[in-house]
């Protein structure tokens, strides 16, 4: 158990018993699909039963807008508010999409020296609301949105808001070793289950994505319940009132969440969200 989970035990604090969301903020691959972007309809029930309790339901994840709207259409809603691009992106759909927050960076630097030591790493930056540029196909299912394909030096040449670098050629280990040798600067980074990295601005996170939405809508960050279950989830469960993680999260997320709830295979989600219907 974590020190946040022994302090809340002994003051009751954010148990999911007392505690009443105004907004939860939900993770996408992992806490809403599984690894075949499938959602089970118990999951489906719930958090519907939370959108129609009058509570402000918010997908967020490090899909670019296309993914996030997969996830709504998978859903069956057709408005509400989102963060995406792990916090660069905000936005409302209603349903057509309006963007509310773009955050970008110069991804120049950090991608020249990832490529430095993998040169065959796959690349894509986002474009807001439409899909990718890549500078290779990356596997199907992997990224959505449309895709055009350029050289690298084009894809860099522009503030973005998010960068994908994926590498066929390493394990996950491998490739964690080698972007946490670089010390990445002027950039923040998560590095997902595969040879995966997402680059984000520095300073963004869900976490902050969150905070501009709910200083939008009016809510106050207690009030906030977010479930997750990987890196790029860290920062938003800590910061929200109540975070809770997924059963097979890595065990930094679940030391920093409020409590855990069952995995993706059992439906977790449902467990959780269940308490405040």
């Amino acid at each position: 158990m974590s020190e946040r989970q022994r302090a809340n035990d002994v003051s009751g604090a954010n148990d999911g018993a007392t505690f009443r969301p105004r907004l939860v903020a939900l993770d996408v691959d992992g806490t809403l699909v599984d690894g075949a972007n499938v959602m089970s309809d118990a999951v489906r029930r719930v958090v519907h039963a939370i959108h129609d309790a009058g509570i402000e339901t918010v997908i967020a994840t490090g899909r670019g807008v296309p993914g996030v709207m997969d996830a709504v259409d998978n859903i069956g809603f057709t408005q509400g508010h989102a963060v995406a691009s792990n916090g660069a992106v905000t936005f409302r759909y209603d349903p057509e999409v309006e963007l509310l927050d773009v955050v970008r960076f110069d991804p120049s630097e950090a991608v020249r020296r990832v490529l430095e030591h993998m040169p065959d790493a796959l690349v894509a930056v986002e474009e807001v609301g439409i899909g990718f540029r890549l500078n290779k196909p990356f596997p199907d299912n992997e990224i959505s949105g449309q895709f055009v394909v350029e050289d690298v030096e084009s894809l860099i040449a522009e503030p973005v808001a998010r960068v994908v670098i994926r590498s066929a050629d390493h394990s996950r280990d491998e490739f964690t070793a080698i972007v946490k040798d670089l010390g990445l600067s002027g950039t923040n980074y998560y590095i997902g289950y595969s040879a995966w990295l997402d680059l984000a601005p520095e300073g963004v996170s869900k976490a902050s994505g969150l905070e501009s939405l709910c200083a939008k809508l009016g809510v106050a960050q207690s009030d906030v319940l977010a479930v997750g279950d990987g890196n790029n989830d860290l920062e938003m469960l800590q910061w929200a009132g109540r975070g809770v993680a997924m059963g097979q999260a890595p065990q930094p997320l679940i030391d920093a969440a409020d409590d855990v709830t069952g995995s993706i295979d059992d439906d977790g989600l449902v467990t959780e969200l269940e308490k405040y219907l």
